[in-house]
């Protein structure tokens, strides 16, 4: 999985998300001779709306839970040698947080090795011990070591070849007042099946995120469908080899008015008899939308489809801010 990705999926009940938010029926059944789009039955189209809130109620779970995009709230790149952290001014990392020593100890870089030296007396423990000095695995392993400081979490975070250190808050005031997720009206016309164009073999796609990294990203195909007569195609690529699901990232007509000016992603099932059904009424913010510390993947330009609207999926959120 890739390194803008992977610790959304690993973010507590965003797992689950990621796992099983993306319900979608069965294609098997969905190919029709020609290029010609089948019509969804009316019992499709029902089983898709109850998917929708299903999936709704998930995202909403997930983005509010104590390890949720709202509690984000700091992001350091790390240095080689010392990185001293803590509340105070003097410190390479600051974080002005109550719940943060003013001088809570240093990230020490060797090379791709981070450890953390407490300072005695910081309050800093890991699995609810005090920590003197512990080496840190970072988010892109199965389990990334966790340090606590009060209501903080943080964490040793890789993007692109670079270390950083990620804070979540749980008492974050962008999760005590989050404001809710707004939504167009789920739209039948915007749950389509996409003809599955293969790239063989696999075709390497550039990623860009918002802090300026890039990255090549494995696009397996591309999704061609089509909505009011015409035609339209998205890349869609894998986080990881073994993944069961694609993953969109798009910007439409919409993005920076209704909907979030950076694009938004969903994840739709692999092919099935080369089609993929698309359900736009899944679309959904990425974390930027929410806060200052992600670092979200942009969508590639031949997924800026600014010609169609689509008016379906996450709206903007009416806290956030845009890109």
């Amino acid at each position: 999985m890739t390194p803008f990705l992977k610790a959304f999926c690993r973010a507590g009940a965003a797992t689950a998300l990621c796992a099983a938010t993306f319900i979608t029926a069965s294609a098997s059944d969905l190919a029709t001779a020609g290029n010609q789009p089948r019509v969804l039955s009316g019992a499709e189209l029902a089983q898709e709306r109850q998917n929708v809130e299903l999936w709704k109620a998930r995202r909403l779970a997930s983005l509010t839970s104590e390890t949720g995009w709202l509690t984000l709230t700091g992001l350091f790149w790390l240095k080689p040698g010392d990185n001293t952290f803590g509340r105070a001014k003097s410190n390479a990392l600051r974080l002005d947080n109550p719940a943060l020593a003013r001088k809570a100890g240093s990230f020490v870089v060797e090379g791709k090795r981070v450890r953390f030296v407490a300072r005695k007396g910081a309050g800093v423990t890991h699995d609810g011990m005090p920590v003197t000095n512990i080496d840190l695995a970072s988010d892109m392993t199965s389990e990334p070591t966790l340090l606590q400081s009060g209501s903080l979490t943080f964490y040793l975070i890789e993007r692109v070849g670079q270390l950083g250190i990620r804070v979540r808050d749980s008492e974050n005031p962008h999760r005590k007042n989050f404001q809710g997720l707004n939504y167009f009206p789920v739209e039948d016309g915007w749950v389509v099946d996409a003809r599955f164009e293969a790239y063989e073999p696999h075709r390497k796609i550039p990623i860009g995120n918002i802090v300026g990294m890039q990255e090549d990203m494995d696009a397996p195909g591309a999704l061609v469908f089509t909505h009011g007569g015409k035609e339209y195609r998205l890349d869609a690529v894998l986080e990881d080899p073994a993944d069961k699901e694609l993953f969109i990232l798009f910007a439409d007509g919409t993005s920076g008015k209704e909907t979030y000016g950076a694009g938004r992603f969903m994840y739709v099932p692999r092919p099935v008899d080369g089609v993929v059904r698309l359900n736009f009424n899944k679309a959904y913010n990425p974390p930027c939308a929410f806060n200052d510390f992600a670092t979200c993947p942009l969508p590639p330009s031949q997924n800026r489809l600014s010609a169609v609207r689509i008016e379906a999926g996450e709206k903007s959120y009416t806290g956030g801010h845009e890109p």
